[in-house]
């Protein structure tokens, strides 16, 4: 076995660096696509397609982050030693618009895109750092009943001047009153885009019928104990809205708060991961009003929902019970996805959700 090299021996002795694990075991995305054929064809061809963009954009591979159920993502370096990001995609409906709607916004909100193969189904996209999610960067906050009051106070929304961009440091501890302002103030910026030519993006219309058509036949195929009423409502919501929007824009599709990150200085937060539509802008914030300090876990969710709905709608320009009607459909619908998909009780939770935010809206 050879000997180390010399503490105080030159570079050309220094031991050579790891070659990082590319694919490394319990990868999320391997969990997730191979649970079907198509899935697991894709895995078996993701090494290839990794090594061949990586030699066409001559990139400097690290491991992969860990996160993502469709996609294969990795920090990497340019030619030029710039950060950048390397998303290799599986093919599915959902993904299909991403480089269209990045290419629309053009580094307005979103991070910006580098280039495209889409032969490979890959991205090169900007890099942010710090990279913190809005997520994390929000953190739950005691649901006792003095936060509640104070989460339902008309104050409790921060005007522009004191929850600008750039107000706080994008990796420091925002009060989720100050996360929606700035994930608000990137969904603007995304809204104000110019639409793709026609085709390149499929509607909100055409999805939210077929779900609507979907939810109907769930439903009635599988007999969950849920409200046959309020699962209706949903149906005919998500028929119903995209017809009575007030504009039509580029809407993200999956505006969660892990999908917004901190990318420092001017960039403050950019979205990530679109799956982009056109149409209502107000199908966009309802993640976004849900998944953020969770407001079913207060004691009164319905106070906490309100004020923070007229947060957005002040920022948005979208009337709150418009907001909290795509809240009502997406609920239903995804409750109804969770019944077909052997989650009979969490279908019932998201249902439960959904019957709060339709007294919220009046519904």
């Amino acid at each position: 076995m050879p000997e180390p090299p010399h503490p105080d021996a030159g570079p050309a002795a220094a031991v050579p660096a790891r070659r990082p694990d590319l694919f490394p075991p319990g990868l999320p995305v391997a969990g997730t696509l191979s649970r079907h054929a198509s899935g697991r064809a894709w895995l078996a061809r993701l090494p290839r397609l990794v090594r061949e963009a990586a030699a066409r954009w001559e990139l400097r591979l690290s491991a992969p982050f860990d996160g993502g159920s469709c996609s294969w993502a990795a920090p990497v370096r340019l030619p030029d030693g710039g950060p950048a990001v390397l998303k290799v995609t599986w093919p599915h409906r959902e993904a299909a618009g991403e480089a269209a709607a990045l290419r629309a916004w053009d580094g307005h909100g979103a991070v910006r895109l580098l280039a495209h193969d889409p032969e490979r189904h890959a991205l090169l996209l900007e890099r942010c750092v710090p990279g913190t999610t809005l997520l994390d960067a929000v953190p739950e906050t005691d649901a006792g009943p003095e936060a509640e009051r104070k989460a339902a106070l008309p104050g409790a929304a921060l005007s522009p001047s004191e929850a600008g961009r750039d107000a706080a440091p994008p990796g420091a501890a925002l009060s989720p009153s100050e996360g929606l302002c700035r994930a608000a103030d990137v969904l603007a910026e995304l809204w104000r885009a110019p639409r793709p030519p026609d085709g390149e993006l499929e509607t909100v219309a055409a999805v939210c019928a077929e779900w609507a058509d979907l939810v109907r036949a769930r439903q009635d195929r599988l007999r969950p104990p849920y409200d046959p009423g309020l699962v209706e409502l949903g149906a005919t919501l998500l028929r119903e809205l995209p017809a009575t929007a007030r504009r039509d824009v580029v809407v993200h599709g999956d505006f969660n708060p892990g999908n917004v990150l901190a990318a420092g200085g001017p960039r403050g937060w950019l979205a990530i991961d679109p799956k982009p539509m056109t149409g209502d802008p107000a199908y966009d914030p309802w993640p976004l009003l849900t998944q953020l300090d969770d407001p079913f876990a207060h004691p009164a969710p319905g106070d906490v929902l309100r004020a923070r709905l007229r947060l957005l709608a002040g920022r948005l320009g979208e009337a709150p019970e418009r907001l909290a009607a795509w809240g009502v459909a997406r609920s239903v619908e995804s409750a109804l996805w969770s019944a077909a998909h052997d989650d009979v009780p969490g279908g019932a939770q998201e249902l439960a959700e959904a019957r709060t935010l339709a007294e919220v809206a009046g519904l």
